[in-house]
Formats: structure tokens, C-alpha cells, sequence
């Protein structure tokens, strides 16, 4: 069974129940015979990673047999192919279409596509199966400030191994700034030029504070709310508005308790 139908006449991915309650998943041939060579990559990972990497696997295997190849065989430039065929992105031709009528995988299914196909080969190489492929993958790379936190003594730290096959990691902007694509969603909620202003002046770059990214939140967060009536008779929406038994309405005010409302970006922004 795979994605919910019976797979017949293919490769497919067989769940195994172990005597003592272990489940574990590998691959099995057309004539439900084991596929040595991915079970045994499949008998290294650890529990959860194994049917993970059972599904990339099988894709891939496919593609091999689609492509008229095989593990001995297939060479760097291919396994860039069968990315490219998966929507990673490669500056050029890759051949015939694969996995029409499905979702493309995303940028983190890439990344976990090419770190199964890197040990699943890396794995082969040592049981002296395509060595130059094993050769190829087997890349380093400068390390990043964050590696030399994360690793103990990263202050020594020369390389660190790398992938060729994954996806260039994506920029991620300061953490203070709004993320890309949320400056128009927030236009969208927002009801007010003062409100707008103060959107389009965070996405711009601007030096904020903390308490004016939380406003900001706020708006995407409460705008969708029910729109609740002050003690002024005015309607506005406030973060702290509920719905109740009789209705939208304001939740009661306690003595000492910060009022947290759109109001407060007026504040924040001047």
C-alpha cells in the first residue's frame, strides 16, 4: 500500500512487524523478492527515519528503472537529473517528465530527498558499488558562524561535509523584520492608513521596537476576530475580544491589567 492505493507490478514499500513489536519498512521488487541493496541502507537508519527514507528511496529506485539505469551506474550528473525531475532547481535540461500529476516536493522534502540518496550511495560505495559516485558525494565546505557555535570546539573547526545534491538554503531575513510575504497578507486584514503605515514601514527595513512587531501581530492576529464595542460606544478590535454565550464581545476589564488593543500602534509607531 502506498499513498492509500495497492501498489501491483511495481516497486513498493513493505511495512514489517518484527516479533518484538518493531516496526520497520523496506523495499521489495516487483516479484515481492527484498531489494537487497535498499534494505540494507534501510536496516542502518533509526526508527521514523526508515519510512521516510523507504518513500524517497522507492521514488527514486523508480526513476532509475524510468530512466533505463541502475546504482552501478548512474553518475553525479544523473542524481542532479532526478532532483531537477523532483522541482529542485538546475540550470538546464533534465530529461523526461517525473511525477506528473503530483505535488512537487518542497524545499525541505529536497533537502531530506538529497540526504537520503547521499547515504544510501555513500553506503554502496563501501560495499565497493559505483566507488566513484561514493567519491563525488564525499564534498566539504567552509563552516558558518553557526556551526562553530553548535560544534563543541568549533573555534578548530576547518570543513564541514556538504551535500551537491541539496537545495541552496534560503536567506532568512533579521528576525525583527517581517518575513517574506507577509507584508501583503497584512495589507490584506489591516483597516486603517495607520495600521498600513506601520506595516509598510517594518517590511521597509525600518530600526522598530519589539513591543511595535508585536502590534503588528496583533493586527494580523485580531483582525479576523469579532469586532467588539469599548466602553465609548466605538467599535474597534481588540486582541482581547471573545466570543460569549450571547455574542462578540469585550472581555471584562480587571484593575492593574494592561489593555491590549489596535490603539496601542499609535503609540507604538510615534
Amino acid at each position: 500500500m502506498m499513498d492509500g492505493r495497492l501498489v501491483v507490478g511495481d516497486l513498493r514499500v513493505q511495512e514489517i512487524v518484527r516479533g518484538n513489536g518493531q516496526v520497520s519498512y523496506t523495499i521489495v521488487d516487483t516479484d515481492c523478492t527484498l531489494v537487497a541493496e535498499a534494505d540494507g541502507f534501510l536496516r542502518s537508519c533509526r526508527a521514523g527515519t526508515d519510512r521516510t527514507y523507504a518513500y524517497v528511496l522507492v521514488d527514486h529506485l523508480r526513476w532509475l528503472r524510468f530512466a533505463g539505469l541502475d546504482t552501478g551506474a548512474v553518475s553525479l550528473e544523473d542524481l542532479r537529473h532526478y532532483m531537477a525531475a523532483l522541482r529542485a532547481d538546475y540550470p538546464g535540461p533534465f530529461g523526461l517528465p517525473w511525477r506528473e500529476g503530483k505535488r512537487p516536493y518542497g524545499h525541505s522534502a529536497l533537502k531530506t530527498a538529497a540526504a537520503c540518496l547521499k547515504g544510501f550511495y555513500l553506503r554502496l560505495g563501501t560495499h565497493g558499488v559505483n566507488p566513484a559516485l561514493a567519491e563525488a558525494l564525499r564534498v566539504t565546505r567552509l563552516p558558518t558562524r553557526a556551526d562553530r557555535r553548535r560544534a563543541m570546539l568549533g573555534h578548530v573547526l576547518h570543513s564541514m561535509p556538504a551535500n551537491p545534491l541539496a537545495p541552496a538554503d534560503r536567506i532568512r531575513r533579521h528576525p525583527k523584520m517581517l518575513p517574506e510575504g507577509a507584508r501583503d497578507l497584512l495589507l490584506g486584514v489591516v483597516s486603517c492608513a495607520r495600521d498600513r503605515m506601520v506595516v509598510t514601514w517594518l517590511a521597509d527595513g525600518g530600526s522598530g521596537s519589539v513591543s511595535c512587531a508585536g502590534c503588528v501581530w496583533s493586527i494580523c492576529t485580531c483582525a479576523s476576530r469579532p469586532r467588539a464595542v469599548n466602553a465609548g460606544g466605538r467599535t474597534c478590535t481588540s486582541a482581547t475580544a471573545r466570543t460569549t454565550p450571547t455574542g462578540p464581545g469585550p472581555r471584562p476589564r480587571h484593575p492593574g491589567r494592561r489593555r491590549t488593543a489596535l490603539c496601542a500602534v499609535g503609540r507604538c509607531a510615534g
